[in-house]
């Protein structure tokens, strides 16, 4: 297993549709986090909620918080509680908002820091069980009962893991300070209503996806990099802050770092190895299955005979290493298959399961690695802590039944929107006209389009086109106003009647 010696956080959060976070490790990108604007209500917000009515018939409540959706509180939940119509309650999110459901909420509220857990009117001296060796666990728990309070419990994350007294009561005078201003806003303030919510992606990720030294944080954004720097000191402490970098290129950040075409790569079936051969990953309803083969690998040869088993061996070595990292990067959880190369020697299946544990050891979500059978297949299982990369950005496809998938609307919506602030960077115009499919076109239409043009300050113009790929766009035309309406003049009379032209109003 490769050392990490370089480790690189790069945030894209110019767009208010999405915030992309990805991690670099030794110059790869080991994971990719996004937050679509339509998902940020997130587990871990606070709220001063309102009793709206109590079930007793399914043994639960609905809480008024302030968003159009009534919260789902579980009375278990809430035992010691007082849960009365109209009767007001601090409680919090721990289970988002999805569609037509309401987030699920809970009394007991918990406040996560770098190292450890604050749980206000709570007992808890506890250390996380992922800790494992014994005379650290005591070292922490003696700790937290030393930090813990009259009105507040602690607990112990795995990030705690070597970390000196200091610096947890650091974390705990942080987490203490936070609670006692929403404390504070709780008495102050009218139900329903929002009392604390944290720093969003970017902000969890540096608190609760990073294990070990982080070399450099870049961001693009100002108003995140104002918010990021005094976080960051208080998550790193003093000997260790990483460098923290205002990227101010023209080129998106994603872009530039070569992060955008990890993750389309991320999208596909086949992943090639640097020896020539490759993985197939295929999603099921139940589980993922990953088919290892030599490909282009022919091996190597010794005295001019080819040593076929030390090429399988070194194929499933190198395949072993890759899935560790695509299973990471592409966030898939649950159950999966790999169907390595067979191996007839027993020597053979114990080193490459041995490699297997090897590389998934740093990884953050559990994964259990289970024996070689005789066709060669091995079994795993990773926690799944969120929806994998391709549930977000794609979809079933329209065209086919759902048998195949296409990117969401709202990700290629996001790629026209960079698209246009690259090129509204690099060249000055009035109005432009965009070519699209004609339902990524209305989409954008419906939802985006006006608000684009106030964000990005120029005219622009969506052309549904016929025959058009589905994730295809490009620029028709850009210039000044009397330029554009020509066009579009031009447009009318040249074009398939089917083109849809889409505006936010009828001059430029």
């Amino acid at each position: 297993m490769c050392k990490i010696t370089d480790r690189k956080i790069i945030a894209d959060t110019l767009e208010s549709e999405e915030t992309r976070v990805a991690i670099l490790e030794n110059g790869r990108v080991a994971d990719i986090f996004i937050e679509r604007m339509l998902d940020r209500q997130k587990a871990g917000e606070i709220y001063k909620a309102k009793v709206d009515s109590v079930l007793p018939g399914i043994s639960a409540a609905f809480m008024s918080i302030g968003d159009g959706r009534n919260a789902f509180l579980y009375l278990n939940d809430a035992r010691g509680f007082d849960v009365t119509p109209n009767q007001e309650l601090v409680v919090q999110v721990t289970k988002a908002a999805r569609k037509n459901k309401g987030a699920r909420v809970t009394p007991r509220v918990s406040l996560p820091g770098r190292y450890l857990v604050l749980v206000p009117n709570g007992e808890e001296a506890g250390v996380s069980r992922r800790i494992t060796d014994e005379d650290e666990r005591k070292r922490l728990r003696a700790i937290a009962r030393g930090l813990r309070g009259d009105d507040y419990g602690i607990i112990i994350r795995t990030a705690a893991e070597g970390v000196g007294e200091e610096a947890l009561r650091r974390d705990t005078e942080s987490l203490l300070l936070v609670w006692r201003e929403i404390e504070r806003l709780a008495k102050v303030s009218p139900a329903p209503c929002l009392l604390y919510k944290d720093m969003g992606l970017l902000g969890r990720v540096l608190r609760d996806e990073v294990h070990g030294d982080v070399d450099e944080i870049l961001v693009d954004g100002e108003n995140e990099f104002e918010q990021v720097r005094d976080f960051v000191a208080s998550l790193y402490g003093e000997g260790n802050v990483p460098t923290l970098t205002l990227y101010r290129g023209v080129v998106p950040i994603f872009e530039y770092y070569g992060i955008e075409r990890e993750i389309e790569q991320a999208l596909e079936r086949k992943v090639w190895l640097e020896s020539g051969a490759y993985l197939v990953i295929e999603h099921t309803e139940a589980l993922t299955v990953i088919d290892v083969n030599t490909g282009k690998y022919t091996g190597d040869s010794i005295e001019g005979v080819l040593d076929m088993r030390r090429t399988v061996l070194d194929t499933n070595l190198e395949a072993a290493d890759e899935i560790a990292r695509q299973l990471r990067l592409r966030a898939i959880g649950g159950i999966v298959v790999i169907d390595f190369i067979d191996m007839e020697f027993e020597e053979d299946r114990k080193r490459l399961i041995d490699r297997l544990e090897d590389v998934f050891e740093p990884d953050r979500l559990r994964a259990r690695v289970f024996g070689v059978t005789q066709l060669g297949l091995v079994e795993l299982t990773r926690k799944r802590a969120r929806p994998d990369l391709r549930t977000v950005m794609t979809r079933g496809c329209p065209f086919c039944a759902d048998n195949g998938w296409v990117l969401r609307e709202e990700t290629i919506a996001v790629s026209i929107k960079r698209f246009l602030r690259k090129i509204v960077s690099a060249n000055k115009f009035e109005a432009v006209i965009i070519q699209a499919d004609k339902a990524i076109a209305k989409y954008i239409s419906e939802f985006w389009l006006s608000l684009w043009e106030e964000e990005l300050e120029r005219k622009i113009i969506i052309a549904g086109m016929p025959g058009f790929a589905w994730g295809k766009y490009r620029v028709e035309a850009q210039g000044t106003a009397a330029m554009i309406e020509s066009r579009l003049s031009n447009m009318k009379e040249e074009r398939d009647s089917r083109v849809e032209v889409h505006r936010t109003g009828d001059e430029i």
